[in-house]
């Protein structure tokens, strides 16, 4: 029980002559409520009973427990409480031990004059008010911080939505020492079904509770909070209950005008009720659940989203490579092979390969400018035209087809700020003849890979095999309305390839001790990189083992990641 709020202090008087006792109690009953204690052990009995004095005037020489060491024991448990020493003796050294050890307040030797010892007790009496007053706004202060810091700690520590609503209405619960707290989420302006609560020390997390268990917990508070539901304004009732006096404290929990959920509070049979700035400190944290609620209905949305949206990408990832051809062409005297990595689940690399029926093998690697879901579109667009064109009963000419499909899809690319580089070729299995368009692409390459074997797998023998790269190159698919080329050409022979690569190969990032064992230094790969790699790949050439060393130097893959081969046999 506070001092503060009664209208008389108590004060307590201590000595072991019964004459001072009745004369210490005469002269302040008036205007103290005052307790005798005929020693000191006797004094700390009445303490244990009674709880904090406000003033205890005691005298310092008496038999077994002398006033010092009496108030000192007081010091710890009622830091508050004002201390008086009297005493008939001037002895310095008890009386800086009484200042010192016992907190003493002021020290009155006997005889005393007893409007002088009025005007002290007086002013003991206003002291312990102002300092119970700050002790009091002080430690309101330091729980409504702690309150606070609690609810912050909450939002950093618990964003999920559920979990958020049962950390608020059990810590305000427990910090507001409310009998039971339950908290009524609210979406589109009406309750859910779901509700969260504390009960006495206990939480029920993610508990549905019935109508039944409500009624006897909340008090019947039904009609509370469909009134705050109305108004957005908190609702307060007092009244008993089978005896009990109780606090029904009902808390709209807003945030930006948008009610988010409605906390109930009791309180019931307890001897501190809710003061009335506790009821405003309420008010104050539940502006900061609002703010934790509606943070985690963000993240629970943004998660949600995130989860829809990558299960769609899937698809879409699916959906893509699908479009890619999944088996390679059996063709005598030739082995194919291609490979696709997308860097984000679906991206605008794409490759193709084509056999007509006139005999005539089709090739292309291409690249989508971007990445992600519009690259992909164009990419899917892109796909579908070239087939179209290669199905023409005879075999076109590369730049044509480069042609038609640049008017294709040039108004949609340059509406959309977006090109696409292309290689494409045609190869003759027949005259070995290889034609190609290039639109802004990568320069393809052609090299004797089984002569590179053997003069790597000879010691000393000096490697003079050079790649050729097929140079004869146009502007990127949807620059401009018209695409105009050459064609290039090449006869291959027996166990050469043919070699086409996205930019996601040749700008990969790579250390060269990994191509020629020397310094670690990170680079891009490029054309030249490619060649080294090229040179120690092992006979038969195998694209999936390429590939395996160009990633395995490349932890973080930043772009979509394409190559095709065609090796004469």
């Amino acid at each position: 029980m506070s001092q503060g709020n009664e209208d008389k202090l108590r004060l307590m008087v201590v000595d072991d002559e019964p004459d001072n006792l009745d004369l210490l109690y005469r002269t302040f009953r008036r205007d103290f409520e005052v307790l005798k204690a005929s020693s000191g052990p006797n004094a700390l009995q009445i303490l244990e009973r009674e709880g904090e004095m406000g003033i205890i005037i005691s005298d310092q020489r008496m038999p077994g427990m002398n006033g010092t060491e009496f108030l000192s024991k007081t010091v710890e448990r009622y830091p508050d409480t004002i201390r008086i020493v009297l005493t008939g003796y001037t002895d310095v050294e008890d009386l800086v031990d009484a200042i010192n050890t016992g907190k003493v307040f002021k020290y009155i030797t006997k005889p005393w004059i007893p409007d002088d010892l009025r005007a002290v007790v007086q002013q003991a009496a206003e002291t312990y008010r102002v300092l119970k007053k700050r002790t009091n706004e002080l430690r309101r202060a330091l729980r409504r911080e702690s309150l606070f810091n609690g609810v912050m700690t909450a939002i950093r520590e618990s964003l999920d939505y559920r979990s958020m609503l049962q950390t608020i209405v059990a810590s305000i619960g427990r910090v507001f020492e409310a009998s039971h707290c339950i908290l009524h989420p609210i979406e589109n302006g009406h309750l859910t079904k779901d509700t969260f609560l504390y009960r006495d020390g206990t939480t029920d997390p993610d508990r549905t509770n019935s109508e039944g268990e409500l009624s006897s917990l909340a008090l019947d508070e039904g009609i509370l909070i469909q009134t705050v539901l109305e108004s957005h304004k908190v609702e307060l009732d007092q009244g008993d209950a089978d005896g009990q006096p109780y606090i029904r404290l009902i808390v709209p929990l807003t945030y930006q005008h948008n009610l988010l959920a409605i906390l109930a509070l009791y309180q019931s049979g307890t001897a501190y009720p809710w003061l009335p700035e506790d009821i405003q400190l309420i008010e104050g944290v539940a502006e900061q659940a609002a703010l934790a609620i509606s943070q985690a209905k963000l993240y629970q949305q943004i998660q949600e989203q995130t989860q829809q949206m990558r299960a769609e990408l899937q698809v879409a990832r699916q959906i893509q490579s699908n479009l890619l051809r999944q088996s390679m062409p059996e063709v005598e005297g030739l082995t194919v092979q291609a490979c696709c990595v997308p860097a984000n689940e679906v991206g605008g690399d794409f490759f193709e390969v084509y056999v007509h029926p006139q005999g005539d093998i089709w090739l292309t690697v291409g690249d989508v400018s971007g990445k992600g879901v519009p690259a992909a579109l164009f990419m899917a667009s892109a796909i579908s035209v070239l087939r179209r064109e290669l199905a023409q009963e005879m075999s076109p000419e590369p730049e044509v087809v480069m042609q038609n499909l640049n008017s294709s899809l040039s108004e949609d690319l340059i509406g959309n700020n977006r090109f696409i580089t292309m290689v494409l070729a045609r190869y003759n299995p027949v005259t070995r003849h290889l034609a190609y368009a290039n639109a802004g692409h990568i320069y393809p390459m052609v090299w004797s890979h089984r002569l590179v074997t053997t003069e790597v797998s000879e010691p000393g023998r000096a490697i003079t095999v050079e790649p050729d790269y097929l140079k004869v190159r146009g502007i990127p698919l949807g620059i401009r309305p018209v695409w105009k080329a050459a064609a290039g050409n090449v006869t291959m022979q027996s166990g050469e390839v043919f070699l086409l690569t996205s930019d996601g190969i040749t700008e990969a990032t790579f250390t060269d001790e990994a191509v020629e064992n020397g310094q670690q230094t990170s680079s891009m790969l490029q054309q030249t990189g490619l060649w080294r790699l090229l040179m120690y790949e092992p006979f038969p050439f195998d694209l999936s083992h390429l590939l395996a060393r160009v990633r395995s130097h490349n932890s973080v893959q930043e772009d979509d990641q394409t190559i095709l081969s065609l090796e004469v046999l």
